[in-house]
C-alpha cells in the first residue's frame, strides 16, 4: 500500500510538471502577440484545463485516452515496480527538457518510460506492439495534421478578410485569440490529464484495488485535471520563448489559425482515443501558418532540432526506465 501511495503521488507530480512543461503550448502565441500578459495567460489556460474535465465526463462520457495508456502494457505484466520506474524516468526527462527549453512530449515520455520498464522486467512480450506503433506514428502524424489544418485555415482567413481594414482586423483577431487559446487548452486538458489517469489506473490494478483497468475511481480524474491546471498556472517560460518566437514570428491572425488547427487535431485524436503530444500538434500548426507566408519565414534549423527531440523521447525514456527498474529491483523495492 505504501508503494502504491508513492506511485500516485509521483504520478501527480508528473502531472504538475506536465502542466508547466506544456503551458507554452496553449499560451505561447497569445503571449508573443501581447494579447495577454504571461500571468493572465496561464490563468486563462488553467481554467480551460479544468473545463475539459466536465466536457470529458458529461459530454464525451468517458476517458478513452486514459484507457489506451493504461493498456499499453499487457495487464499480466503490470507491476508497481514497473510503473514506479516508468514514472521516475518520465519525470527526469521532462525536467531535463524543460531546463533546456526543449518542447518535447510529456505524453511520449510517460509512455516510453512505462513500456521500457515493462520490457526490461518481462521482455517485449509485455507490451502491446500495435498500440505502441500507433502512438509512435502520431509523433509525425499529429504535427502534420496540425500543419495542414493551420495552412488551410490561414489561407481561408486571408481570403475572407482580404478587403478588411488591417488595424480593425488585427484588433478582432486579438479577441479571437482568447477563444482559440481556450479551445486549445481544453484539448490539452482532455489529452494530457488522461495519460496520468491511465498510469494511476494501472497502479491501482497492479495493487489489486480495482479488477478492471478501465474502471477508474471517481477521484482520479478530479485529481489529475486539477493538478495539471495548477501546473499550467506555474508556466514553463523557457518553452514559451521557443514556441512563441523561435519557430516563426506569429501575428494575431496566425495565432488564431494555429491554435484552432491544434485544437481540432486534439479533438480528433480524442475521438480516436489516441494519446498524442500537444507540443507536437501546436508546433506543426505554427509551422503551417509560417509556411503560408513563405517557407523562409520558418526557422527550419530550430524545427529540425525540435523534431530530433521528438524522435528520441520514447527510446531515451525507455532506456532511463530500464536503468531505474534495475536499480529498483536491486534495492528490493516492491518485492
Amino acid at each position: 500500500m505504501t508503494l502504491l501511495i508513492i506511485i500516485i503521488i509521483l504520478a501527480l507530480v508528473f502531472d504538475f510538471i506536465n502542466g508547466f512543461h506544456d503551458a507554452a503550448n496553449s499560451i505561447a502565441t497569445i503571449v508573443s502577440t501581447k494579447v495577454l500578459t504571461p500571468f493572465l495567460a496561464v490563468l486563462w489556460a488553467a481554467f480551460f484545463n479544468l473545463v475539459a474535465l466536465f466536457i470529458a465526463k458529461h459530454i464525451i462520457g468517458g476517458f478513452g485516452i486514459a484507457d489506451t495508456v493504461a493498456k499499453t502494457v499487457k495487464p499480466d505484466f503490470i507491476t508497481l515496480p514497473v510503473i514506479l520506474s516508468g514514472l521516475v524516468a518520465a519525470i527526469i526527462w521532462n525536467l531535463f527538457t524543460w531546463w533546456k527549453g526543449i518542447p518535447s512530449s510529456s505524453s511520449h515520455t510517460l509512455i516510453g518510460g512505462f513500456a521500457g520498464a515493462a520490457i526490461i522486467a518481462s521482455s517485449f512480450a509485455a507490451i502491446k506492439g500495435a498500440v505502441i506503433i500507433k502512438i509512435a506514428a502520431f509523433i509525425f502524424l499529429a504535427p502534420l495534421i496540425g500543419m495542414v489544418m493551420a495552412s488551410v485555415i490561414t489561407v481561408a482567413i486571408m481570403h475572407i478578410c482580404r478587403c478588411a481594414n488591417p488595424h480593425r482586423a488585427e484588433r478582432w483577431f486579438k479577441h479571437l485569440q482568447l477563444v482559440s487559446s481556450g479551445l486549445f487548452s481544453i484539448g490539452h486538458g482532455l489529452n494530457d490529464s488522461q495519460k496520468v489517469m491511465g498510469i494511476i489506473a494501472a497502479a491501482l490494478f497492479a495493487a489489486g484495488e480495482i479488477t478492471d483497468i478501465g474502471n477508474i475511481p471517481w477521484w482520479v480524474p478530479y485529481a489529475c485535471f486539477s493538478v495539471i491546471a495548477l501546473g499550467t498556472m506555474s508556466g514553463g517560460w523557457r518553452i514559451v520563448k521557443t514556441m512563441g518566437t523561435k519557430i516563426t514570428k506569429v501575428t494575431p491572425l496566425e495565432g488564431v489559425a494555429a491554435e484552432t488547427a491544434g485544437a481540432m487535431t486534439l479533438y480528433l485524436t480524442e475521438i480516436w482515443k489516441i494519446p498524442v503530444s500537444t507540443t507536437h500538434t501546436i508546433t506543426g500548426a505554427i509551422i503551417g501558418v509560417g509556411a503560408v507566408k513563405r517557407l523562409s519565414a520558418v526557422r527550419w534549423g530550430v524545427t529540425v532540432n525540435l523534431m530530433w527531440a521528438w524522435v528520441i523521447t520514447i527510446p531515451i525514456s525507455a532506456l532511463l526506465a530500464m536503468g531505474i527498474y534495475m536499480l529498483v529491483k536491486l534495492l528490493g523495492v516492491g518485492v
